[in-house]
């Protein structure tokens, strides 16, 4: 089996640290980008297997990274799972409504992370 990519996509540079952290223990790839704009040029370019993507960046937000995304026959198999401070249902609905796979609330734990990997890498 080959090496799974993961793309990590957050404007805080200390969340980005802990998602890697989080994932440390696994042998994959990681790719880290910073906003939602770079986050889809990334996709289209690398083709993560999974991606983790906030929701709240400057310029192109994850609910429309992950819009275009989907809309996209090259990308859209990619589970993009939405990690994001926003805790209210509306969130969780509009990021379903988006087509996110999954949303963790920050702060998170590493076993939700790797939770996620689990049920959307790993067979």
């Amino acid at each position: 089996m080959a090496i799974q990519k993961v793309l990590l996509v957050d404007d805080s540079p200390s969340d980005l640290e802990r998602l890697a952290v989080a994932l440390g223990s696994l042998n994959i790839t990681i790719i880290t980008t910073c906003d939602g704009e770079d986050a889809v040029n990334v996709a289209r370019a690398q083709r993560p297997d999974l991606i983790f993507m906030d929701v709240v960046m400057e310029g192109l937000d994850g609910y429309n990274a992950c819009r275009l995304l989907k809309l996209d026959a090259d990308t859209r198999h990619i589970p993009v799972i939405f990690v994001s401070a926003r805790t209210r249902r509306v969130d969780r609905m509009w990021a379903e409504r988006q087509g996110g796979d999954a949303y963790i609330c920050k702060p998170f734990t590493d076993h939700q992370v790797l939770q996620e990997v689990q049920r959307h890498l790993l067979p």
